[in-house]
């Protein structure tokens, strides 16, 4: 491939947006979503992600040539490019099994203005054989082509990780596979004319979508393995975060912390990988009970705080309660499955006032997708708890003391703040 291939990237979110930046730097781009008001934003050069450097995005939407990046709603507008990378969110649906829709929904789209010598790839998890099983017979139906002889698949895992401005897209390797010797060395070709950090070309399609789902899973079952350890040393009345820092000077100890495993990637990946597991005949059991684990940690963390209400003689109905953080990890506005959300529905089942204070998070995306009503400015009125469940770098200079000398209890379930100043951390 050269700068003259023509790349799509289907989905303009955390992944798809960087990607199609760097990209629009070597190749002509044209990003596409089907929400207009995103591509509307992304045109002022605004980005609700923050993932985008913005700077860079103006750069490539100003290049003229053989380069740069067009963004567009409008599906025949597409319809020239050669490449496809779909980046759509991959999620779970309320009984926790793997929801395919916009996947299977972008398939169905691409397969409108395939071509004969296209190739689409797909960024978005899934598990192991999702690609050629599930969204190759969508691509043939519609576009009437045949896979491997008129077009071509690839996959590729997306690695982004939100907030996070140090490992950015060119500076984390990329695994790459395709479906045939000579497409996948296409495809690692392209990623790593992009990716500085360099490529590993899999062997396969599905030991490239199984390598992302073990990732995450991994890191799912090793902070369970913690969360479980806090849970024991509680009861013990031993600090969990003393235990790490004591067994940690080992040179080889995993120095996993406790804490709500939430977010796009490492509270949903491990059930597509069981869910392919399970319709196979096997039950995977550590996977499962690390997910049982973590699910179960906002829970313990709201009864907890109850419990130490109680103790201290406040009233529990109609207390008020102050939950700092509602992003699924620091630093980001990303609220995809938080877990936080856990924490809130506990204790207003206990009748009491509960308000939720992030800097980060978007107060609209909250409120249509978790109907909260976040506070907009960060709050001075008397609570009788607070609980720090988002380790936002802005928390600390918030006035904790001042909260503490008025009786306030204060939870600090990532340790992040003075431990003097925390009544009991996770």
């Amino acid at each position: 491939m050269d700068n003259k291939t023509r790349i799509a990237v289907i989905g303009l979110g955390y992944v798809g947006l960087p990607l199609a930046i760097e990209f629009a730097k070597k190749y002509p781009v044209i990003g596409f979503d089907t929400n207009e008001s995103r591509i509307a934003e992304l045109k002022q050069c605004a980005d609700a992600t923050r993932e985008a450097n913005l700077d860079e995005l103006r750069e490539v939407l100003n290049l003229q040539g053989e380069t740069g990046l067009q963004l567009s709603a409008h599906l025949p507008e597409i319809s020239s490019c050669s490449v496809y990378i779909v980046t759509v969110p991959t999620p779970i649906d309320h009984l926790k099994r793997p929801d395919l829709q916009p996947l299977l929904a972008a398939s169905k789209m691409l397969g409108i203005v395939l071509k004969k010598g296209d190739i689409v790839i797909y960024e978005s998890t899934v598990y192991p054989g999702c690609t050629e099983e599930d969204c190759v017979p969508v691509l043939e139906k519609i576009s009437g082509l045949a896979f491997n002889e008129d077009f071509f698949c690839g996959y590729s895992p997306e690695r982004i990780n939100p907030g996070d401005k140090v490992n950015t897209l060119t500076k984390i390797k990329k695994v790459t596979s395709g479906s045939t010797p000579e497409i996948a060395a296409q495809i690692d070709a392209l990623y790593a004319s992009i990716i500085t950090a360099g490529t590993h070309l899999a062997p396969s399609i599905k030991v490239a979508e199984a390598s992302k789902a073990i990732e995450n899973a991994q890191r799912d079952v090793n902070i369970s393995f913690v969360n479980e350890l806090a849970l024991i040393f509680d009861r013990m009345e031993i600090d969990t975060s003393d235990v790490l820092a004591a067994a940690s000077t080992k040179w080889n100890f995993l120095n996993y912390k406790p804490g709500l495993v939430g977010g796009h990637c490492i509270g949903v990946d491990p059930y597509y990988l069981a869910h392919k597991s399970e319709s196979l005949g096997y039950k995977p059991e550590v996977i499962l009970s690390g997910r049982r684990v973590n699910d179960n940690m906002g829970m313990f963390v709201a009864n907890k705080v109850i419990k130490m209400m109680v103790a201290a003689d406040k009233t529990i109905k109609n207390s008020r309660v102050l939950i700092l953080g509602f992003a699924f990890k620091e630093n980001c506005p990303d609220v995809r499955n938080t877990r936080v959300i856990d924490i809130y529905k506990e204790l207003k089942s206990f009748s009491i006032n509960v308000d939720v204070y992030d800097p980060w998070a978007d107060v609209q995306v909250v409120k249509n997708d978790y109907d909260i009503d976040l506070l907009k400015v960060e709050p001075t009125q008397p609570y009788d708890a607070i609980i720090l469940a988002v380790a936002h770098q802005k928390f600390l200079s918030f006035d904790f003391r001042s909260f503490k000398n008025q009786g306030c209890i204060i939870f600090d379930t990532k340790s992040l703040i003075d431990r003097n100043l925390a009544d009991a951390r996770l």
